[in-house]
């Protein structure tokens, strides 16, 4: 009942995550005001989710929670479009020159805002006691997810980010058949490694959404492991793709 339960509420969320941004297509007609909406509703669509597989790792063991995962991964990568909901590819954009400053600014900030505002919605959901596993979990004491050093954690988020970025890029360039589904594969597969490090989020607005100011760590190194770290391994993936790029590319021409 409980895992129909957290279907039902994470399937509610995509649809109306997707009702929100055809609403805003048809209504919002300068680009830039419709992006900063965009990447508010996919950062709460993210966040509220996560909520719920957390409930669904909890009940249900990481197996179920990584197919899920999985699912939902799949998912946004063809609902989204351009739209990221992860703060650290607008700074590659502004690291590589591909947007302003102050553009990747204010989509951070929309996506800030959008990762605030699901708490709010998720504990009115919770309230309702629609499933025994959401019992009082509107009211337990938020602890952090961080059970190592804040440097080893630094290290398990910039370098899984890095991987990611990485794995990403190959992709795009070698464009194998399931792309989105091998990177949501690998994505889930690193947040189920990660989870009894660092918490496995690999997103700074995610990580903050979730956990800042939880008892645990302070807020200077939740900000250093998920935010510096995180970024930090998006940069580093812009300056060491192109030393690897063209023995992935080679390989793929030699096997054609």
């Amino acid at each position: 009942m409980s895992l129909a339960v957290s279907t039902a509420i994470i399937g509610l969320l995509c649809l109306l995550g997707h009702l929100l941004r055809l609403l805003v297509r048809r209504s919002i007609r300068q680009p830039q005001y419709q992006n900063l909406l965009q990447e508010a509703i996919a950062a709460s669509e993210l966040c509220g989710c996560v909520y719920e597989l957390g409930i669904i790792a909890n009940s249900h063991g990481l197996v179920m929670y990584a197919v899920y995962l999985f699912s939902v991964g799949v998912y946004w990568s063809l609902a989204w479009g351009d739209v990221y909901a992860c703060p650290y590819l607008h700074v590659e954009d502004w690291w590589t020159g591909k947007t302003r400053l102050n553009s990747a600014i204010l989509k951070v900030l929309a996506e800030v805002a959008g990762g605030w505002a699901t708490w709010r919605y998720v504990r009115l959901l919770w309230q309702l006691q629609l499933s025994p596993a959401h019992q009082d979990r509107w009211v337990e004491t938020c602890s952090a997810d961080l059970q190592v050093t804040p440097l080893h954690g630094a290290l398990v988020e910039g370098g899984a980010v890095l991987v990611c970025r990485l794995l990403a890029r190959a992709l795009s360039d070698l464009e194998p058949r399931f792309a989105t589904a091998i990177n949501s594969l690998c994505g889930t597969l690193l947040v189920i490694v990660g989870l009894n490090y660092s918490g496995g989020y690999y997103n700074p607005m995610l990580a903050s959404a979730l956990k800042l100011g939880c008892v645990g760590h302070s807020v200077a190194e939740h900000l250093a492991v998920y935010w510096g770290a995180a970024c930090l391994g998006a940069i580093a993936s812009t300056h060491l793709y192109p030393l690897l790029q063209p023995h992935l590319v080679g390989t793929r021409r030699k096997l054609e």
